[in-house]
């Protein structure tokens, strides 16, 4: 039964990986938009409702804000998911191949949008306003920024790490929160932890098995999928 942030943590440790946003997408969802009503159970638990404690949708930057174990960023179908640290290098493995961002861009299998903002972000964590401002895009971008952003988070160079505000010209915050990236790498070693290399195969077939354990009925098309990105 989960009640609160703190038994979805716990949850989420124990089931490695889930959809985010509430909908399982044929493979699994800790959470999902019809989990209470399907189920008729007494829990405090509602999407939607503006408090964090019960409010799974709160829940995605408290995790990145006062863990230091869980992952949250547009990882899984181009939309999003958290991984925790001990599966991360599993999924890490299979998605980079132990190549660097400079490698894939060699190869041409990366956009240069991409690079423009992995350019940026690879110099320290910054705000999306602050992404845009720096890389010069307009909103003639703002399809081509979108899709490069998404790409980068799938392929696991960059991840998500907070929010934060716009400031004025005084220093005062203003608007909504934009969404703070970083390198996954930096991600995890300000947590202290290092990514270790993997076998990807093996890495694969282990991350197949959880999912067939959580979802025994997942397809096997949304099951490679979800995998590979």
């Amino acid at each position: 039964m989960i009640r609160n942030f703190e038994d979805f943590c716990w949850e989420l440790g124990r089931c490695g990986f889930s959809m985010g946003g509430g909908n399982a997408k044929g493979i699994f969802a800790l959470i999902d938009y019809d989990w209470i009503q399907q189920e008729q159970l007494d829990t405090p638990v509602k999407w939607h409702c503006g408090d964090p404690e019960v409010d799974p949708w709160e829940w995605r930057m408290r995790v990145l804000e006062e863990r230091k174990d869980i992952a949250y960023s547009k990882v899984f179908f181009k939309t999003s998911g958290f991984i925790t640290r001990e599966w991360y290098p599993c999924f890490y493995a299979v998605r980079r191949r132990g190549e660097s961002f400079a490698e894939v861009y060699e190869r041409g299998t990366v956009s240069h949008t991409a690079k423009r903002i992995y350019d940026i972000v690879s110099e320290g964590p910054a705000a999306l306003h602050e992404i845009k401002a720096l890389g010069g895009f307009g909103k003639e971008d703002k399809a081509s920024f979108d899709r490069a952003l998404v790409e980068l988070q799938m392929r696991l160079f960059l991840t998500m790490t907070g929010q934060k505000q716009k400031k004025n010209r005084y220093g005062m915050e203003y608007g909504w929160n934009s969404t703070v990236f970083t390198t996954v790498e930096h991600f995890w070693s300000e947590r202290g932890f290092e990514i270790p290399k993997l076998d990807a195969e093996e890495s694969a077939q282990k991350i197949r098995e959880r999912i067939l354990l959580l979802n025994p009925e997942a397809e096997e098309k949304n099951i490679r999928k979800f995998i590979v990105g």
